[in-house]
C-alpha cells in the first residue's frame, strides 16, 4: 500500500462561506498516482468544517441561514469572555464558529476506485468557513494501490 499526503490551501471569506474543494482534492489524487483505496480530507482548523453534499448556490444560502439560526453569533457564550481567558486581546468572539465545527466535524473519508472519488452525481467535498477570512489548510491523504 502506498500513502501520499499533501496540504491544500483555501482562501476564505468573512463569516459563513462554503467552498467546493473537490477539484483541488482530485489534483492531489492524480499527483499521488494511487488508483484504488481511500482519500481522507481533514481541516486543520477549529472554526471550519467539512461535509459532502450538493454544492448548489441556493442550498449553500440555505445552509448559511440554517447555521445562523442554529448557533446565533449574537448569543452569549463563555468562550467570548476574552478578558477572562489567557489569549490575545484582539482574539475574535467566535464561540459560535467553534460550536458549529464541533457539530459538523472536520474530516471526511471517501472511497477511491480506478482513480475516481466514489461520490454521487451531485456530491461535492465542501469546506465550510465558519469564522474567516483566512487562508485555511486542508490535509488530503490518499492511501491505496
Amino acid at each position: 500500500m502506498k500513502i501520499y499526503h499533501e496540504d491544500i490551501t483555501v482562501n476564505t471569506n468573512q463569516g459563513i462561506h462554503l467552498h467546493d474543494i473537490s477539484d483541488q482534492v482530485n489534483v492531489v489524487i492524480k499527483t499521488s498516482g494511487i488508483k484504488n483505496g481511500f482519500v481522507t480530507v481533514n481541516s486543520k482548523h477549529t472554526t471550519t468544517a467539512l461535509t459532502i453534499n450538493e454544492f448548489e448556490s441556493r442550498l449553500m444560502d440555505d445552509a448559511r441561514l440554517f447555521f445562523h439560526k442554529l448557533i446565533p453569533e449574537s448569543d452569549k457564550y463563555l468562550h467570548n469572555d476574552i478578558h477572562l481567558r489567557d489569549c490575545p486581546q484582539d482574539e475574535p468572539e467566535n464561540a459560535h464558529s467553534h460550536l458549529a465545527s464541533m457539530l459538523l466535524g472536520n474530516t471526511e473519508s471517501i472511497i477511491l476506485k480506478e482513480g475516481d472519488l466514489q461520490l454521487g452525481k451531485w456530491q461535492s467535498i465542501i469546506l465550510i468557513e465558519l469564522d474567516g477570512s483566512r487562508n485555511r489548510t486542508v490535509g488530503v491523504q490518499v492511501m491505496g494501490v
